[in-house]
């Protein structure tokens, strides 16, 4: 009789998604968008430096919040040993993870024949997007009803979309 070692550690793999918490995404998303339009505020960045700013500005986010969670809540309850730094840095980690489409999307710009304001469209666009489908997902790992899902996404796409007005508002 065969057995599948690798099955424990897929349940606790369907285990630790079927818990996961999306507000990271959702909050590293946003600040995605709010670095392209601060950025793209400034004129023509070229391509590499928003990269960079979007990748180096999420990781310094998730350290703040890898900390906070720490050396805040965490310490208080009990001891920081490995297992609870690595605990959560996973935990965090959709907030770094949410920078990774808007910084390719703006890698990638040049083979669409995007100019460095097209791709800071771009990548406001995949960012917004991507704030809409973390909170999908949230929603949906939640059991959210149909109507619960479309509100969720809706309150993300209108905040998405006010992050746009900024951009508009400090353009001008």
């Amino acid at each position: 009789m065969a057995t599948d070692r690798g099955a424990p550690r897929k349940a606790q793999g369907v285990e630790r998604r079927a818990h996961a918490d999306y507000t990271g995404g959702v909050y590293g998303a946003m600040l995605a968008a709010s670095v392209v339009i601060g950025a793209g505020t400034l004129g023509s960045l070229p391509r590499l430096e928003l990269v960079l700013l979007l990748v180096l500005t999420g990781a310094v986010f998730w350290l703040a919040h890898v900390h906070a969670q720490l050396f805040g809540a965490r310490l208080s309850r009990r001891t920081v040993d490995r297992a609870t730094v690595l605990h959560v840095c996973r935990e965090e980690w959709p907030i770094l993870q949410a920078a990774g489409p808007p910084a390719a999307a703006v890698a990638v710009s040049p083979l669409l024949g995007l100019d460095v304001q097209g791709a800071v469209w771009l990548a406001l666009a995949v960012a917004v997007a991507e704030q809409v489908g973390w909170s999908v997902a949230a929603a949906v790992r939640a059991g959210a009803s149909r109507g619960q899902l479309a509100a969720s996404a809706a309150v993300n796409l209108s905040l998405g979309l006010l992050i746009i007005a900024f951009k508009f508002v400090l353009k001008h």
